[in-house]
């Protein structure tokens, strides 16, 4: 039986540029839509933060490129902490799904794996989740 549940997502762009920002988004996408069996008429809304820094476009545009064109999005910016990871994008996706929230994997890729280390990917990769 599926629960609409909360998927956590983050990756560091290299630059603040618009293609780097639609293809990082893309590939943050990807990673949590491969690693938690996420379709797209599964998904009931995404909200996208970007750090202060990030100028270029809407982390939306990324998703809208991905393909996620009848889902709605919403971008904000992220609260300008003194020592923040720049040049980060994050996501809060919410989609249907029979995953347990233990059974969930979210992903944080590019060097944004520091923001979550005990929630993230890399953490149950290596079964400490």
């Amino acid at each position: 039986m599926k629960s609409i549940r909360a998927f956590r997502g983050a990756i560091q762009l290299n630059v603040d540029a618009s293609e780097e920002m639609r293809k990082c988004v893309a590939q943050l996408l990807k990673e949590m839509f491969d690693s938690n069996s996420i379709e797209n008429e599964d998904l009931i809304s995404m909200l996208f933060t970007a750090t202060p820094d990030l100028t270029c476009e809407f982390p939306a545009v990324g998703a809208r490129v991905f393909g996620i064109t009848d889902v709605p999005l919403i971008c904000a910016s992220e609260i300008d902490v003194k020592g923040a990871l720049p040049r980060t994008v994050r996501v809060l996706l919410h989609a249907e799904s029979s995953l347990t929230r233990a059974e969930i994997t979210h992903v944080y890729l590019n060097g944004a794996e520091i923001l979550r280390p005990d929630l993230g990917n890399s953490a149950k990769n290596q079964g400490s989740k």
